[in-house]
């Protein structure tokens, strides 16, 4: 199939939120057709070179379509765009030139879930270890004083590429989301003391990591581990479920143990809980 492409230095994951800024042309353009078609794009991890510009980009070869689910206009054109990643691609071929934004043909990658039994396994050991990882990460965040002030904000849907984006209409305010995604799972946790917070988050991940659906619970833990970029794509690229949680097994192991011995620098990219902009 062909896909218009917004190249990001962001790994979007299969049901997680991701908020865009768009104000170049190029990139109003393809939102522009893809809420008159009513159609996803596709969002990719930019390995080399920057969005903004003419300049060249190296890109992965798997990214996630996004789904529109709020879209607002501002007078001058520019875009505040709510998606929702929706089903992995493989980037068979590039077409520049004809757009002036890149437009790609892609494979849909199917879900395989590896060994059933084994994925169950690690979902159960893959949630405890995240709970452990964020009881450690929560104090250290909470002392660094003279920081910002943090926000927790989680949103997840499950991925369905059936579900529309909205209607395009006039946007001059963020229009709402519709029906469709009444069933998404949003935490927002701004007020209260340090440690009400704390416990407020923690019963949110809770229920977030319910290891009923192994392949959902992967890209959500994908998506909320601190991780290198590379190390999210690497982990939106494996060949199956299993293969997901054992590296998430592996890296959360590391990640715990940099923790307990302070070793891990508690810094927040600010690029992680800003508005993505192109």
């Amino acid at each position: 199939m062909e896909l218009p492409l917004f190249p990001l230095h962001t790994v979007l994951c299969p049901g997680v939120a991701l908020p865009l800024h768009v104000f170049e042309e190029r990139y109003r353009r393809l939102v522009g057709r893809c809420l008159d078609a009513r159609e996803p794009f596709g969002v990719v991890l930019i390995r080399e070179g920057r969005e903004v510009g003419n300049t060249d980009l190296r890109l992965a070869r798997v990214g996630t379509t996004a789904l529109i689910r709020e879209a607002g206009r501002y007078p001058d054109g520019r875009f505040e765009l709510m998606t929702v990643g929706g089903q992995r691609f493989h980037i068979d071929a590039v077409a520049q030139g004809r757009e002036p934004y890149l437009v790609a043909n892609v494979e849909l990658l199917e879900e395989p879930i590896g060994d059933a039994t084994a994925a169950r396994r690690l979902s159960h050991r893959v949630s405890t270890r995240f709970l452990e990882y964020l009881e450690l990460l929560q104090p250290a965040l909470a002392d660094a004083s003279d920081g910002p002030e943090i926000e927790v904000e989680i949103v997840v849907e499950p991925a369905d590429e059936a579900q529309p984006p909205v209607e395009s209409g006039a946007m001059a305010p963020l229009l709402p989301v519709d029906e469709a995604v009444s069933g998404t799972t949003e935490i927002s946790i701004t007020t209260g003391s340090d440690a009400e917070r704390r416990d407020l988050l923690m019963a949110a991940a809770r229920r977030l990591v319910t290891p009923d659906d192994p392949t959902a619970l992967s890209y959500v833990l994908t998506g909320l581990v601190q991780l290198e970029l590379r190390n999210r794509q690497a982990l939106l690229e494996a060949r199956d479920t299993e293969r997901r949680l054992r590296q998430l097994e592996a890296l959360l192991g590391r990640e715990i143990d940099l923790l307990r011995h302070q070793l891990k620098p508690l810094v927040v990219d600010p690029a992680t809980d800003a508005l993505r902009r192109n």
